[in-house]
């Protein structure tokens, strides 16, 4: 049975790290302040902006923080998580801490008598080829027992080097063509089509590429209403605008909540 509550707020990519405070905050203010006001809360992955195994939180303050608000949301409304690319890693050890219900990718669940389908996104990116292999063989159980079992400097070194080679690449594809570099790192109708149609749904709701919108798409004789989530980054280290939203779903519909000015 697909979980059904009378209201909801949707994050994702809020990328959590200690060198962005001022986001961290306004995650910790969320769980105190705005979550408390619904039924449920759904966080559709990369909560965290990279995690390499439980066993480094316990060596983290930060982390060990983000925990205990969770913990403490958690006995409020009920919480959810769904993994994402930089965090698929956490395991039952971290998620049995903060009392939070863990989703498979994709899941359904029913607000307010209307029924969504959630995913975190990057599976939906399939224009881009080398990122789906990628993709296959970090999630395969074998290949995270074995990183798992590295120590954990090595780790975390392979983990900031493949952030630092995802940038790099991206601002290449960036320079070149922006529309080009869009189109492959953006979800594809296909996939999109392709999803709802396992989940028999037509409202899809997903993260992961930092591009929030509402759309109305087709594909053949499909037809359905997609909304992406923002990103949050309150400390704008490149001089971006800042920006942190939650999706709110009751009784009166789908709408975005500016938790800027919230």
């Amino acid at each position: 049975m697909i979980p059904q509550y009378a209201s909801a707020l949707l994050i994702s990519d809020l990328h959590l790290t200690p060198s962005m405070p001022l986001t961290a905050q306004r995650f910790f203010d969320f769980c105190e302040k705005d979550a408390p006001k619904v039924e449920a809360v759904f966080i559709l992955g990369d909560l965290f902006e990279y995690w390499v195994g439980d066993d480094a939180a316990l060596h983290s303050p930060f982390q060990q923080e983000v925990k205990g608000a969770l913990a403490t949301l958690s006995t409020k409304v009920k919480t959810y998580y769904l993994h994402g690319n930089r965090d698929f890693l956490i395991g039952p050890r971290f998620l049995s801490k903060t009392g939070m219900t863990v989703m498979t990718d994709p899941s359904k669940i029913a607000i307010a008598g209307n029924e969504y389908v959630l995913c975190h996104g990057d599976s939906l990116c399939t224009a881009d080829v080398g990122y789906q292999i990628f993709r296959s063989w970090v999630r395969k159980p074998w290949v995270q027992k074995l990183f798992l079992k590295l120590p954990l400097h090595w780790r975390r070194s392979i983990a900031n080097h493949l952030r630092t080679n995802s940038g790099i690449q991206y601002q290449r594809a960036i320079k070149s063509t922006v529309e080009g570099a869009q189109a492959k790192t953006d979800v594809t109708l296909a996939a999109c089509a392709a999803v709802l149609r396992n989940q028999a749904g037509n409202q899809l709701i997903h993260g992961h590429t930092h591009l929030p919108a509402h759309h109305h798409e087709s594909l053949q004789d499909q037809v359905w209403q997609r909304w992406v989530l923002s990103d949050w980054d309150l400390d704008h280290p490149q001089g971006v605008k800042p920006r942190a939203s939650a999706l709110l779903i009751d009784q009166r519909g789908v709408s975005y909540t500016d938790l800027i000015k919230a």
